[in-house]
């Protein structure tokens, strides 16, 4: 077994200890600005926080100079999303909004995306979308590395979800994750599908 202290390790190998280890799933996030433009962004540092109520988690990394990203700017001005689940068919345009665009600038030109009128919230959410969780801002948390803010931790509150006929049963209640066939996110350029489902029970 080979072990480090964190102190021990630059910000580099620290990440690709955590990215190469902890495979995540990958969260579309369509935000708007004041001025009404709407930005689109992949996340991968994200996961259910609560069921009661619904909420989700998403953490957003800041720029170098401590500024924050348009989603997380956008998040704390506004204080809506519409968060959007990856999968196979998506992933190829959803990565494509990851490019480094001015603010104010749209993602969604880069892509096949189309805009659909949320119900909830004034975010828009995209037709593809297998499934779609139209949110709004709960609270954050500013991670600081000493003096510096790095990131921010959003907790978001669903208040609709939108799901394909395709993947969700309306009868049993439950997703098909088969046909749903979410993504996940691994280090570098690296991405994996669901593989194989085995089941183990869980004890009394």
């Amino acid at each position: 077994m080979i072990s480090y202290n964190t102190s021990e390790l630059s910000q580099k190998a620290m990440k690709k200890l955590l990215i190469g280890a902890i495979n995540r799933p990958i969260a579309l996030v369509g935000t708007q600005s004041t001025a009404g433009d709407f930005n689109l962004g992949p996340f991968s540092y994200f996961n259910i926080a609560s069921f009661h109520p619904p909420v989700i988690s998403l953490a957003i990394q800041r720029k170098e100079d401590g500024t924050h990203k348009d989603t997380a700017r956008n998040l704390l001005e506004q204080g809506e999303a519409s968060v959007h689940i990856v999968n196979e068919a998506t992933v190829s345009d959803a990565n494509q909004t990851a490019a480094s665009l001015p603010y104010g600038e749209s993602e969604l030109s880069r892509t096949a995306f189309k805009p659909v009128t949320s119900q909830t919230i004034q975010v828009p959410y995209l037709k593809e979308a297998p499934i779609v969780y139209e949110a709004r801002y709960l609270t954050h948390q500013t991670i600081h590395a000493a003096e510096q803010a790095t990131a921010d931790v959003f907790l978001l509150q669903i208040q609709r979800v939108h799901l394909s006929q395709e993947v969700y049963d309306e009868a049993t209640g439950y997703v098909d994750y088969a046909r749903l066939k979410p993504v996940t996110r691994l280090a570098g350029n690296d991405y994996a599908t669901l593989g194989e489902i085995f089941q183990v029970e869980r004890p009394d």
